[in-house]
């Protein structure tokens, strides 16, 4: 696991801005964005209200969730997850960053709720692409092979910068 930073007042309110709600159980920031502000939070196996929560990797950035929902409506899922079944190497290589899933979510208290179970449909099939993203991009690269194959595919979402612009700027 990453160092996951502390979440700053000033992260809480950008955090809530991009969820359109006040974040919960947030352990703090897994990855930001080139412009500063959080992409990836890390959250509690557990909710304040009880509820087990197995996403430790919560994606908040607005581009990049966009970006992962057109590839769902285009069908990638179920592309990967035929090759998931064809492809010994890479379903071993996927259920290693299950594995790595598991690991960073006891790393953060145990919830015997959700033993075995991660995200995004690993280790054997891909159910959100928006899990599979921001694990890749909170362990950096090299953990979870279609979370990598994701970053590559939402391309540089980050480029235009996501910081609002000053009232009146052309750009």
């Amino acid at each position: 696991m990453r160092q996951i930073e502390p979440l700053s007042p000033a992260d809480e309110q950008i955090v809530a801005e991009q969820l359109g709600r006040e974040p919960r159980a947030v352990v703090g920031v897994a990855w930001r964005c080139p412009c500063g502000r959080p992409g990836v939070i890390a959250t509690e196996p557990r909710l304040p209200n009880g509820s087990p929560f197995p996403t430790t990797y919560y994606l908040t950035c607005p581009r990049a969730v966009a970006a992962c929902s057109r590839l769902e409506a285009n069908g990638v899922m179920a592309e990967m997850t035929r090759r998931l079944e064809n492809d010994p190497e890479l379903a071993e290589r996927y259920r290693a960053a299950h594995e790595s899933y598991l690991a960073d979510r006891a790393a953060l208290g145990e919830v015997p709720e959700l033993d075995g179970i991660s995200a995004g449909g690993m280790p054997t099939r891909v159910k959100c692409l928006h899990a599979l993203l921001g694990h890749a991009l909170a362990v950096g690269p090299g953990v979870n092979p279609l979370g990598d194959e994701t970053v590559r595919a939402v391309g540089e979402f980050w480029k235009h910068s996501c910081v609002p612009r000053p009232e009146g700027s052309k750009r």
